[in-house]
């Protein structure tokens, strides 16, 4: 029998990649606190507040013998037991006890992840080439506190 949904790592960074494992964080309407984001052309903001990604995803890029690891894409929350492929624009999720998200869209790869991959191609993560393979971004409906291990909820 699989695990339920659930976060297995939550990452920050004071701006760029990779992103490093906390135990917990606060999420606000603007993100988590503590994170960063360099370029605020592609990330951060209201829309694109929390970056989501499967912890199913990454062991499978690992398998295929790219060297990433969760955080190295600057996803801030992993999340292992969803089907990534069902997921997109409009789903709703629910970490934890109150923290409800929407996503809003795709997370398009950029060259600053290039390293974790063993081709140097991060296309590999790009919603038009592989579906349901790339991290998403999520605005926040309703603020507070997550916590590794915290279960995730498809509402």
């Amino acid at each position: 029998m699989s695990q339920p949904p659930q976060i297995t790592q939550i990452n920050i960074s004071d701006g760029g990649v990779p992103k490093h494992p906390i135990p917990a964080a606060q999420i606000t309407l603007d993100g988590l606190i503590g994170d960063r984001q360099r370029n605020l052309k592609y990330h951060g903001g209201p829309d694109r507040a929390v970056c989501l990604w499967s912890a199913d995803i990454i062991q499978m890029l690992q398998t295929e013998g790219h060297p990433i690891v969760p955080g190295s894409a600057g996803e801030n929350i992993t999340i292992a037991g969803l089907s990534w492929e069902t997921l997109g624009p409009e789903t709703q999720l629910q970490l934890g006890d109150k923290v409800r998200l929407q996503i809003t869209d795709y997370a398009p790869p950029c060259r600053n992840i290039s390293k974790f991959f063993s081709d140097r191609r991060y296309s590999r993560i790009n919603q038009d080439h592989h579906p349901g393979s790339s991290r998403l971004y999520a605005c926040v409906l309703s603020p507070g506190i997550v916590s590794l291990g915290n279960s995730v909820q498809l509402l």
